[in-house]
């Protein structure tokens, strides 16, 4: 019996560790790892045209799953591509192992063709990043990268040179059990009963609540009526915990919508629940301040606290919701309610005439009928830009949809790989890519990806022809728009070339069927709508100076869009307002 390769093994501790794909684009230093992934039935070599696609789609898996994925990229150019989808899928807590097969080992240290140090290139977005130099580090280093991975929800780097990976593996080598999944955290007893006395105290308590939420939606609605308390969310807490909220105040940041920033700013007591939430100029100053996160170094790095809470949010309510008192007085709560739904009231009049008739189409119109034709468990995958506005404005969560993007990262061109990813996972699922003109044209050649495994995405490209949301940053900040727009093809056209459904859209009473043709389609389909570009439109109140960068420090930023059925909800919870 032939004696296992180094490449063979590191292929076998993927699939003990649970990856059932490898995700990249082949090259000679990649060869052995290949090949090991051909003769094993247990896993698929996923060959993508980019591989910052490669790394996006595990990200994106990662990020659905809770399970460990893996990209892969030759040396050189080939790994070095991974390290967008790289630091996206670290900054989003996606537990992914990338390989960067490395040259010769022989030849390291002499600036040799493609050379490059991955040891170094990658130590920023990753918790683990180590080179394979000898047989003899294997399994080890491997089985070490896989516990940071999935140990601190991030991303572990394996250097592997193509010669190491063809040589035989040692003999006897130690395997040990691997960790695969992570523990709950509970704070101490002191931490709770100081928290509990906080909250007692408190008489306006509002919770402000982010993706750590994610599982604990029962509990933090049972905390919230035990306080009376209004429930904001940040974007990536919006799948956890807008649906069946009747505590429900909205949204806060820069695409924020509602009561959100009123409730956070006047209440006497803020509880801040998994959320890492980074614009702190929406963020009050002089209200006390508790943090509950499971990441310990997310405490206190974004506001000044009161007390900062170690533990996950579902097991730290369990803990605190016995000691706490119920308060009986609603009437903070009722009075967001209120400007929650007039806030809401205000935006829809705006965006509710004329919408089927008005040429260049609504993006917001596109977003609201999309929310209505797709699944109930569609997976939506959201570039960033304009779509992350609309996915915000328009996407109703219902605890069985999925919403995902580069939402930490905000790079573009994320939406596409990211559906791959995500249908690779279920093939049977509904997977809707909300992709901007910018970002699908950055990354368009993986639209072949699609066309080659037959993946059923539905890319729903809001064409618009320019950068919207750079265009709303330069005018903000009293520059005109320059260098932001683009002279595009007719994509329908580029898809049916490809051998898949395409269909333009141009005239909004088209746009439910055209949808609905699309999102039925048994394969991969693209629907190119033609969008107005000057959609968004600023609130006068906002000034230059408010703007830095992507954050805006307005207390009202309620940008010119629609809010889908988030009104509907908003007035649903007004009839549980008690009338004098």
């Amino acid at each position: 019996m032939a004696k296992q390769t180094v490449a063979e093994q590191y292929v076998d501790i993927l699939v003990r560790a649970g990856v059932r794909r490898l995700y990249g684009v082949v090259g000679d230093s990649l060869n052995p790892v290949v090949d090991a992934v051909r003769r094993n039935a247990a896993i698929d070599w996923i060959q993508v045209r980019h591989e910052e696609t490669a790394a996006f789609a595990a990200g994106a898996e990662a990020q659905l799953t809770g399970s460990l994925a893996a990209c892969a990229g030759s040396c050189g150019p080939g790994h070095v591509h991974l390290v967008n989808g790289l630091y996206d899928a670290h900054r989003s807590m996606a537990p992914v192992i990338a390989l960067a097969s490395h040259i010769p080992s022989s030849e390291i240290g002499t600036s040799y063709f493609q050379e490059t140090h991955p040891e170094r290139l990658f130590q920023e977005c990753s918790h683990y990043c180590e080179l394979i130099s000898h047989p003899q580090q294997m399994p080890r280093v491997l089985q070490t990268a896989v516990q940071h991975a999935i140990g601190r929800s991030g991303v572990s780097v394996v250097a592997l040179p193509g010669d190491i990976a063809a040589r035989p593996a040692p003999e006897r080598a130690e395997e040990h059990a691997l960790v695969t999944s992570r523990p709950t955290v509970r704070p101490g007893d002191a931490e709770i009963d100081r928290f509990a006395r906080m909250v007692n105290e408190a008489e306006r308590v509002t919770l402000f609540c982010g993706r750590g939420c994610a599982g604990a939606h029962e509990e933090v609605m049972a905390f919230a009526e035990l306080l009376k308390a209004p429930v904001g969310h940040a974007l990536r807490g919006k799948e956890w915990i807008q649906y069946n909220n009747p505590y429900d105040v909205g949204m806060s940041g820069l695409l924020g919508y509602g009561a959100a920033y009123e409730a956070t700013h006047e209440c006497d007591l803020l509880i801040l629940l998994g959320t890492d939430f980074p614009y702190g100029a929406f963020l009050p100053s002089d209200v006390r301040t508790v943090q509950v996160d499971v990441r310990a170094e997310h405490l206190g790095r974004r506001s000044k606290l009161d007390l900062a809470v170690w533990g996950d949010v579902r097991e730290t309510l369990s803990c605190l919701t016995p000691k706490v008192r119920p308060k009986t007085d609603r009437r903070f709560l009722d009075r967001m309610l209120k400007k929650h739904a007039d806030a809401l009231e205000g935006v829809v009049k705006a965006y509710t005439r004329r919408v089927d008739k008005h040429i260049p189409i609504h993006p917001e119109f596109v977003a609201s009928v999309l929310d209505e034709e797709a699944a109930d468990d569609a997976i939506f995958t959201v570039d960033t830009g304009m779509c992350n506005v609309w996915a915000a404005r328009y996407l109703s969560p219902n605890g069985r949809r999925r919403m995902i993007g580069s939402f930490t990262h905000g790079s573009m061109a994320n939406a596409l790989p990211q559906a791959i990813g995500a249908q690779f996972m279920d093939r049977r699922r509904q997977v809707i890519s909300m992709s901007g003109d910018g970002g699908f044209t950055m990354l368009m050649g993986d639209f072949l990806t699609l066309v080659q495994y037959d993946l059923p995405v539905k890319v729903i490209l809001f064409n618009n022809s320019a950068l919207g949301m750079v265009e709303l940053e330069m005018l903000v900040s009293g520059l005109p728009a320059h260098g932001t727009g683009y002279h595009n093809p007719d994509f329908a056209q580029i898809a049916r070339a490809a051998g898949v459904y395409g269909e333009r859209v141009e005239k909004p009473k088209r746009l439910r069927s055209a949808l609905r043709a699309a999102l039925h389609h048994k394969g991969p389909a693209l629907l190119d709508i033609v969008t107005d570009p000057n959609a968004l439109s600023i609130p006068p109140k906002i000034k230059a100076e408010m703007v830095t960068g992507f954050a805006l420090s307005a207390s009202k930023m309620v940008l010119d869009g629609g809010v889908g059925k988030m009104l509907q909800m908003a007035r649903s919870n007004l009839r549980n307002v008690p009338r004098p």
